[in-house]
């Protein structure tokens, strides 16, 4: 029997109804249709709407999804692994909420919290659990409700921002498909470029955090952006060079949808061409944790088994990250 390698078999996504346009944004802060499509490429962004909803809502329903498509019975999935920086609340998990939502009730549960990056942590953290043997159902959500702490008279942040979700499923494999490979790196010297301020245990919500408005995204846009085009590039490069692929042997580069000019300058030094870059920032924004999976959803009937996909981010933290990923089927018979 060849090496266990943990394959995603299936792709599950729940996006909101609610669409947040650019025109109505330009209403609510000084900004335009024209500017934040020149800077960041964004058209339109789904927000979730309803008291007392909040990323459990969304994730539940992309594992439901996943479920559905895929005919895996929920009983028998082993473990959910969420993604998200905008949790329900700080405890129970999320990851906990979903799986008791979407009735995966014999699986464990726990979240991952590596901002954008997020996703990309909790595959590989969940592809361990394949490769171990010890289990044989791993479903990895990303869902970010990002909404909630946006700052909606903040110009710089709350055209970028929306609310998503997003599931795969892991399952071993023992022909060569799947999660190849990992670079998974971080950096706390970057706390203060992205970061929310308040409700954590160093400054506990109260009537002064909340009156300066620290439960909100605060960012230096600058370095943020300076450090996500290194960053994310040169760990993709790396993956490359660590497994002797060149621009024309990647399917597709998979990359956390920040902003475009981002996602050209990776391709670029990867020697990609814009056509294998999976894209659905004009349609989302950036939904943080559920950027990548939403866009193996949306790309998935284009997948062949057997084709190459690096899979990089970039996010608070600082964090960033690639993986290389051995298509495991054919996406247009899923």
């Amino acid at each position: 029997m060849g090496k266990i390698t943990a394959a995603i078999t299936g792709v599950g996504q729940y996006l909101p109804e609610y669409i947040l346009t650019n025109d109505e944004l330009s209403r609510m802060v000084d900004t335009n249709d024209e500017w934040i499509m020149s800077h960041t490429g964004i058209k339109t962004r789904h927000i979730l709407k309803g008291e007392g909803v909040g990323s459990s809502y969304m994730g539940a329903r992309a594992v439901i999804n996943l479920l559905d498509k895929t005919g895996v019975d929920p009983m028998e999935v082993d473990v959910v692994i969420c993604a998200t920086v905008t949790p329900d609340m700080f405890f129970p998990s999320t990851g906990n909420l979903i799986a008791d939502q979407a009735g995966c009730k014999n699986a464990f549960a726990f979240d991952v919290s590596a901002a954008c990056s997020g996703f990309l942590f909790a595959l590989t953290t969940g592809a361990k659990f394949i490769e171990a043997g010890t289990s044989k159902k791993v479903i990895v959500v990303g869902a970010d409700k990002m909404s909630s702490i946006v700052d909606y008279t903040d110009r710089s942040t709350c055209p970028l921002f929306g609310d998503a979700a997003a599931a795969v499923l892991l399952e071993p494999d023992t022909e060569g498909y799947g999660v190849i490979d990992s670079i998974l790196r971080s950096d706390g010297s970057g706390e203060m470029q992205l970061y929310m301020m308040a409700g954590g245990s160093r400054f506990p919500a109260s009537i002064e955090t909340v009156q300066n408005n620290w439960h909100t995204i605060m960012w230096d846009g600058h370095a943020v952006f300076k450090a996500a085009v290194s960053k994310m590039s040169d760990v993709s490069v790396e993956m490359m060079e660590r497994h002797n692929l060149k621009g024309d042997d990647v399917r597709y580069l998979v990359p956390h949808q920040a902003n475009l000019r981002i996602i050209d300058a990776t391709a670029r030094r990867m020697g990609i061409t814009s056509d294998k870059c999976m894209i659905n920032i004009d349609r989302n924004g950036n939904t943080t944790a559920a950027t990548i999976p939403t866009c193996l959803y949306d790309y998935e009937s284009k997948l062949r088994k057997g084709d190459n996909l690096i899979l990089a981010a970039f996010g608070g933290g600082y964090t960033w990250g690639a993986t290389y990923v051995k298509w495991a089927y054919d996406g247009s018979e899923a």
